[in-house]
């Protein structure tokens, strides 16, 4: 198994991306933390908690609250003693997401403290821990951050996500030219459009854009991206940093 014994937290594990990857690596061998505000997912069905079984358990979480970061990454290395991949996984858009003339002060802070902030205090509180425990093979740590396809254009309307997932790509960057001597590896994950949660939650028009829009013939799953993520955290990327990875089916290709 790929992930044998690595302790792993992902946020926003509860639903849809996160969720997906909090099994796979859990089937991969990993002892997976899952940090969520909430537990219940929003596709429905049994809990990401309730899936994993013996093999994680779900710490309840806003990672834009330094201190729930600090209880939730706090668990993981009590529990087992180091984190070897942290996956920030959490982000926000939804109604806060505005072009600029429509976006208020609160829109803007909402997305900011969750989608750079929580990342930041993410990246910050296990990457300490990181650095300060034995290697397994050449590295002490991996880090994956979610970007997206809209962190490298101009997404029509989006002002302030964009932003921050621009935001993220550069901290990718920034945060493997500095670890890097260290032993931790740092890379991001920017997802195309990836079919989350129930069919009669996704808008029909935004629905058809992206699939006319996408090169390949369906839309993404979670478990693209999960497998993505996957390769990212195992040894088979043992000298991949600073790439921010499209998991988009050829969408920024186009």
């Amino acid at each position: 198994m790929r992930l044998e014994k690595r302790v792993t937290v992902v946020t926003g594990g509860s639903s849809g991306i996160g969720r997906a990857i909090a099994l796979r690596f859990a089937d991969e061998g990993a002892y997976v933390v899952v940090g969520d505000v909430a537990r219940e997912p929003r596709e429905g069905g049994e809990t990401t908690e309730a899936l994993l079984g013996d093999r994680g358990f779900h710490v309840q979480a806003d990672v834009s609250r330094a201190e729930d970061v600090d209880a939730l990454v706090g668990a993981a290395v009590d529990r087992h003693g180091r984190i070897d991949v942290m996956v920030c996984n959490a982000g926000i858009a939804g109604r806060y997401s505005k072009p600029l003339l429509e976006t208020t002060d609160d829109d803007w802070d909402a997305i900011m403290a969750v989608n750079l902030r929580g990342v930041f205090l993410c990246c910050r509180r296990a990457i300490g821990e990181m650095v300060a425990q034995e290697p397994l093979g050449e590295a002490r740590g991996r880090v994956i951050i979610f970007s997206s396809q809209h962190g490298m254009i101009g997404p029509p309307g989006h002002l302030a996500y964009a932003v921050s997932k621009g935001g993220l790509v550069n901290m990718t960057h920034q945060l493997a030219v500095d670890y890097a001597k260290r032993g931790v590896l740092v890379n991001a994950v920017a997802p195309g459009k990836i079919m989350t949660g129930s069919p009669e939650q996704q808008d029909p028009e935004a629905f058809a854009y992206s699939h006319a829009r996408t090169p390949f013939p369906r839309l993404g799953r979670p478990e693209d991206v999960a497998g993505a993520a996957l390769f990212l955290a195992s040894d088979d990327s043992g000298y991949v940093s600073g790439v921010n990875l499209l998991v988009d089916g050829g969408w920024m290709a186009y």
